[in-house]
């Protein structure tokens, strides 16, 4: 749940040294039943290792839900910077998307034309892409924008990624990512989302834990009030926290590797359009000869989109042109928006036949779930609902990491640093508990690297510094 270090006493009592000096003396808790079962001892470790777990993660928590509330916030701010490039008066007809490429090639000679995004809708532009542009990241496309019905050039910007995130978006979205620190810096991040549903399931389980008396808010003062939030806000925002970080780790460095080979080995990867033409090495030679630069190849890109309507791809498309002699014309949607649209065809550049077919439709289950899923977590299945609904999420983590800290100094009264939950607690798990949740933190550890190897080092060091405190206290004793 909370992602900062929530430290509420062992048992649902007031922690050790008494309430705060704003708190009224509460009365020592009633003691409990001696068979409690395995949960007992449990509890101590889960309050440990999510006391810890917040200490240590929150910065980096903190970093990803500020940059990830200002990623939701992108797209809107997106249609208002780039209104422009974005959007022209609704005119009568369409020109053919042959010429709308021809006239952006005219402003932007430089550079291949890679794919043509054709107006998604009356007043939105065309978007015609292109790499190789002098000054733009290889990684990213050149968009050129044009005026559907006139053919004027409204201008050209750096995109990113396939849900064609201009400068502001992109720049928001790489250091959301890796603190644009490339490759190294996505270390954080997975970091963040390996950490984040351990921390909320121990906030979860730790608060309900507690008696209903100590969870109310109202009437409490003090570190009783900020726990109070801190759990309240936390327990509801908590399925949101699972959900972002399972998401975000599907396509992380080391666990989405992880991830990736789960899903194929259970028949859930994602299938893949066939974009070999046809017509054979003569006919895909021909067709190559017919580029000008403008990505027309063979029968040229109106008929192409013209073979792809006609199997029932509307828009909004992308027209990608063939990679080589050998290939074809591919057309995919790309809405993934709901209702989700991701259909795509290959197209004969020399005969404008269709050669392949792939419906989202027929995509496995796990294939699916895995697109919503990715699609949800940044903000484009549901548009503006979807994007309030990250922000507010966004804006949840931060209040539990600021409340979080807030309690770890309420409870050193002040203090630099505030007192930490006390170690041994791993020592009173019974052995037939112990076992089997050692080997079940060892499997996640094995998907999820950045989980398992933070928390095994944590592991280590706490028996270490547990059995020198031990024998210190061992000496001075005798």
């Amino acid at each position: 749940m909370s992602t900062a270090p929530s430290t509420s006493p062992t048992s649902g009592s007031a922690p050790a040294g008494g309430p705060p000096s704003d708190e009224a003396p509460q009365q020592p808790a009633a003691p409990e039943p001696a068979s409690r079962g395995p949960w007992a001892p449990l509890r101590p470790l889960v309050l440990r290792l999510h006391f810890y777990a917040g200490v240590l993660v929150a910065p980096f928590l903190l970093v990803a839900a500020l940059t990830g509330f200002l990623y939701a916030g992108a797209f809107q701010a997106e249609k208002i910077v780039y209104s422009h490039e974005l959007t022209v008066p609704v005119g009568d007809t369409k020109l053919p998307i042959s010429a709308q490429v021809a006239a952006a090639r005219k402003a932007y000679p430089d550079g291949t034309v890679t794919a043509v995004r054709p107006s998604p809708a009356d007043g939105a532009t065309t978007r015609v892409l292109l790499s190789g542009v002098e000054g733009v990241d290889a990684t990213h496309s050149f968009a050129v924008f044009v005026d559907p019905y006139t053919g004027e050039v409204r201008g050209g910007l750096e995109q990113y990624g396939s849900t064609g995130a201009l400068p502001l978006r992109t720049w928001i979205d790489e250091f959301h990512r890796d603190l644009r620190l490339g490759e190294n810096g996505r270390l954080y991040s997975e970091f963040a989302a390996s950490w984040l549903w351990v921390i909320a399931g121990g906030g979860v389980v730790l608060w309900f834990s507690r008696r209903r008396a100590l969870r109310k808010v109202r009437g409490a003062r003090g570190r009783r009030r900020t726990l109070g939030l801190h759990g309240t806000v936390g327990v509801w925002a908590a399925i949101g926290f699972f959900f972002v970080s399972a998401t975000g780790l599907t396509w992380s460095q080391y666990a989405g590797t992880s991830i990736d080979e789960l899903r194929t080995s259970l028949g859930g990867a994602t299938p893949s359009l066939s974009a070999a033409a046809s017509g054979g090495d003569h006919a895909g030679h021909d067709a190559a000869a017919g580029d000008g630069g403008n990505g027309e190849h063979g029968v040229g890109l109106d008929k192409v989109l013209a073979a792809a309507r006609a199997e029932g791809l509307g828009d909004p498309v992308e027209i990608v042109p063939p990679a080589d002699a050998e290939s074809a014309y591919v057309v995919k949607q790309v809405q993934r928006s709901w209702p989700t649209k991701q259909d795509a065809v290959a197209v004969d550049p020399a005969t404008g036949e269709v050669t392949d077919v792939l419906r989202f439709a027929d995509y496995p289950v796990l294939a699916r779930l895995t697109r919503w899923g990715i699609d949800l977590h940044t903000g484009v299945l549901f548009g503006l609902v979807n994007q309030i609904a990250l922000m507010l999420l966004a804006l949840s983590l931060i209040l539990l990491i600021v409340w979080g800290y807030r309690m770890w100094w309420q409870r050193g009264r002040g203090s630099a640093f505030g007192r930490p939950v006390p170690r041994g607690a791993w020592a009173q798990v019974p052995p037939y508990v112990l076992v089997p949740l050692m080997a079940m933190i060892a499997v996640l550890g094995y998907f999820v690297p950045l989980l398992g190897i933070p928390l095994a080092a944590f592991l280590v060091v706490d028996v270490v510094l547990g059995e020198i405190a031990h024998r210190r206290g061992r000496r001075a004793s005798a």
